[in-house]
């Protein structure tokens, strides 16, 4: 019995000293876990000359829109041009019932004999000069009204440009609810920007201006801001400004949507990747990490500029030099320690 007693006392203590030996063991592990230095990637940054240029999309317009029609109703007696003809200034593009007037040319003719016969007497004392006058007049009253009448009877194109819309028949009475025809001046074409209020000091009438089109991806047009509105949208908070484009080949047509690329002169600024851009939650800030000599980071507040691609400009925060975090930004906090991965 003894003998048992004693067996069991001695796997008792091997158990329990097993057990201690263990614990001891873990100990000693944990004191040992040593947390490593973040590991990051640099890149120094330098200033460049940085390209202020601003990208605004619009349609393409007429650079002139007129729309063709007479002062009175009449019906349509000839059409001269389409949709989609080319006409030149001064062209006849259609005609109006002149029933009328050669009714008031005859009666011109008739006045202007009248008023020759009247000046002979005129000038040889048998006419008042009051009642040469008063016939003068009607005669001027009347030409006024046969000139009238022919301008929109014989409707002619005021511009060179191109039909875009034709609303009547031959044959059709014209009831002056809508144009006979829209003509539209499309050499030259124009855009209309909207240039953001912090930019009205920078745009300058007769600055470049390069235009691309959707419909047209490989060619690329040059225009220059031509009419700078001079009041600003108090719901966009944007100021109108039009950009002439010569179309010299007709390639652009109104309708087109339009990137407008305006040129503001450029600036030195230091420019950083945008993978070194820290967003702090909550706001609007932006930050970057900074290596310092002892190659602790600095946790530094940037105010960027225009955005190039992959790239930022940076208006304040940084200096020409500086070397900031570009990868590895995950683990760090300003002011610590870092292995700096080359």
């Amino acid at each position: 019995m003894k003998t048992i007693f004693k067996t069991m006392f001695v796997a008792a203590a091997v158990i329990m000293t097993a057990g201690c030996g263990s614990k001891a063991s873990k100990q000693t592990e944990t004191a040992e876990v040593v947390v490593a230095d973040p590991t990051v990637s640099v890149a120094q940054v330098f200033v460049r000359e940085v390209p202020q240029e601003a990208v605004y999309t619009s349609t393409v317009q007429a650079y002139v829109k007129n729309n063709i029609a007479p002062q009175m109703a009449g019906r349509i007696t000839k059409i001269n041009v389409e949709i989609g003809d080319f006409v030149k200034e001064g062209q006849v593009l259609a005609e109006i019932d002149k029933a009328q007037l050669l009714q008031a040319q005859l009666q011109l003719q008739n006045q202007e004999v009248e008023l020759q016969r009247l000046k002979s007497l005129y000038e040889e004392g048998g006419l008042s000069q009051s009642d040469y006058d008063a016939i003068q007049l009607q005669y001027n009253v009347l030409k006024t009204q046969v000139d009238n009448l022919l301008e929109n009877t014989i409707l002619r194109s005021p511009i060179n440009g191109v039909v875009s819309a034709r609303n009547y028949d031959v044959g059709d009475m014209y009831a002056m609810s809508m144009p006979l025809f829209t003509v539209e001046q499309i050499v030259p074409v124009k855009l209309l920007i909207g240039v953001s209020e912090t930019d009205y000091s920078k745009v300058k009438k007769g600055d470049s201006v390069t235009v691309t089109a959707d419909a047209l991806p490989e060619k690329v047009f040059y225009g220059k801001i031509n009419r700078i509105y001079p009041t600003v949208d108090p719901a966009t908070r944007t100021f109108t400004v039009e950009v002439k484009i010569d179309n010299t080949y007709k390639t652009l047509r109104p309708g087109m949507f339009a990137r407008a690329t305006v040129n503001f002169g450029s600036n030195n600024n230091v420019v950083i990747p945008d993978v070194a851009v820290v967003k702090q939650q909550g706001s609007g800030e932006r930050f970057v990490y900074v290596l310092n000599e002892d190659n602790t980071v600095t946790y530094k507040k940037v105010v960027l500029g225009r955005r190039m691609g992959a790239e930022y400009e940076v208006l304040e925060g940084l200096q020409d030099g500086d070397k900031i975090v570009v990868g590895g930004q995950i683990r760090l906090k300003d002011g610590v320690k870092v292995i700096v991965n080359e």
